[in-house]
């Protein structure tokens, strides 16, 4: 007699814990978003406060979200995004429609004669990253690469990021009133750069673009005309991104 089939094992999982793990994602996703949209880096008072959820619950979804680098603990106690989370912001912008505006502008300059161009965006309160990167035809070039980090303290682009974020000195003041700034063997002694903000809607600054290379290419006359160059790609870059450019500049 033939046996019937069999059945394929099943595991049941009760739909009580199926609706709870869904919970404990989104509790978990509740942390992240609130880390994202705050200015500075949160301690466990203010995630409570923020989020609505008990500090206990925090501290038991903190123990994945630490693990796994979407979060990180600094030395002071409090908590920021982590390394994981800005892997995913990189890979987004360089699968999204950032790239497809920023590499045609890079490019124009770089066919125009410029030095290397870069697109950079803050990292976190102290460093921001090249996103995209345009080596120029020159057969010395400046070391900078995409993907890599360098502090804001230290370069044109970096600057321009301070100087939309708030920072106050006369030299964010110029960068506010002119639109560019210039470095000079500030990152690296033997390096120089030009760079100019990028602007996306509601006068947001979405990044900078940067030339840069061999600090003996940027004499007077150079540094002129790289700004000559310079201005209207960040603007027309602007505009493609939804942003509007700003009085001075017109």
């Amino acid at each position: 007699m033939k046996k019937p089939a069999t059945k394929p094992a099943t595991i049941d999982v009760p739909v009580r814990e199926a609706g709870e793990g869904v919970a404990a994602v989104e509790r978990a996703l509740s942390i992240v978003a609130a880390l994202e949209t705050a200015d500075q880096p949160m301690t466990l008072a203010e995630l409570a406060v923020r989020t609505g959820f008990y500090k206990s619950t925090i501290l038991r979804l903190l123990g994945s979200l630490i693990p796994t680098g979407y979060v990180t603990r600094l030395p002071d106690g409090s908590y920021d995004l982590g390394p994981t989370a800005f892997r995913l912001g990189v890979a987004f912008t360089r699968k999204n429609a950032l790239g497809h505006h920023v590499m045609p502008a890079l490019q124009e300059l770089v066919d125009r004669g410029t030095e290397s161009a870069s697109f950079h965006v803050r990292q976190d309160a102290d460093n921001r990253v090249c996103l995209f990167r345009v080596n120029s035809r020159h057969a010395t070039l400046d070391r900078v690469e995409a993907g890599h980090s360098y502090a804001l303290l230290r370069g044109a682009a970096g600057h321009i990021i301070l100087a939309y974020d708030g920072s106050t000195g006369p030299r964010y003041d110029a960068i506010r009133t002119d639109g560019f700034n210039v470095s000079l063997g500030e990152r690296d002694p033997s390096c120089a750069a030009v760079a100019a903000p990028v602007f996306g809607p509601r006068g947001m600054l979405v990044g900078v673009i940067s030339l840069s290379g061999p600090r003996e290419r940027f004499g007077e006359v150079e540094i002129a005309e790289m700004k000559r160059v310079l201005g209207p790609v960040a603007e027309k870059l602007t505009i493609n991104l939804g942003g509007e450019w700003p009085v001075y500049r017109r």
